[in-house]
């Protein structure tokens, strides 16, 4: 098994990708701390792992007396961090940035860049040496996109917390690399679906735009955060790893 015996402390674990990750994370023989800001999602997504080998937490990743507890509980609990997955993000609002409200764009800043930052500053420097630090980017971190600017420029930011980080961490040999997701099947994607005038036509727009025809699983995801996160990739840092099928030119 890839993981056997890591400790692995993933973030929005109650999430499409998240959770695919749990999952993966669990059958290659990890030990999982299972982070969510929604209690029932948590709760929901938890009944199908062993609970010897997994614990659930309910915190705010925007919060550093909550990203504290997590790090103290999972040593508590299994003596140790060998792998961070900071996934938890939100995806904001689709508006013109003349109309993009401000407490909106405070929110997606603040779920996505702090709370990826504070995972760095807090539970980084109690990680194992050698281990791994993966951080959720998306496909907007490597391009623009009308309509979209406080999520885009979130996971641009997500990018350099990355490359900052992997310099900092790297006489510890602790890897940090970002994942960008492409057009995911998850909840996110067919909210922002829904919310577009033709949604008919904005799911076919987008498959057009997809040189692999379809959108991408999060289980697909998931494999590239276990590559990252394996010993495998042991030579692996600063480095970005899309995952879109070939939507990005």
């Amino acid at each position: 098994m890839r993981l056997k015996d890591k400790v692995a402390i993933i973030t929005g674990a109650a999430g499409n990708i998240g959770l695919a990750t749990a999952r993966l994370f669990a059958r290659e023989g990890a030990r999982l701390v299972l982070i969510d800001a929604q209690r029932a999602a948590l709760d929901a997504a938890c009944k199908e792992f062993d609970s010897v080998t997994m614990l659930p937490i309910t915190a705010d990743v925007t919060s550093a007396e909550d990203t504290i507890r997590v790090a103290d509980a999972t040593i508590a609990r299994f003596g140790g961090i060998d792998i961070l997955f900071a996934n938890a993000g939100i995806e904001g609002l689709v508006q013109p940035t003349g109309d993009y409200p401000e407490e909106v764009y405070d929110k997606v800043m603040d779920v996505n860049v702090k709370g990826v930052f504070l995972g760095v500053k807090h539970i980084a420097p109690r990680m194992r040496e050698g281990g791994s630090l993966v951080m959720t980017s998306s496909i907007m971190g490597l391009m623009g996109a009308p309509r979209n600017i406080a999520y885009t420029a979130s996971k641009h930011a997500v990018v350099g917390l990355m490359r900052s980080a992997a310099a900092d961490l790297a006489a510890r040999r602790i890897r940090v690399n970002t994942v960008h997701p492409g057009m995911v099947e998850s909840d996110m994607l067919r909210r922002l679906i829904e919310r577009h005038p033709d949604p008919k036509q904005r799911h076919a727009d987008l498959i057009a735009r997809i040189k692999l025809g379809r959108f991408v699983a999060p289980e697909e995801i998931a494999h590239t955060v276990l590559f990252l996160s394996s010993d495998e990739s042991c030579m692996t840092t600063g480095q970005t790893f899309l995952v879109d099928g070939g939507y990005l030119e």
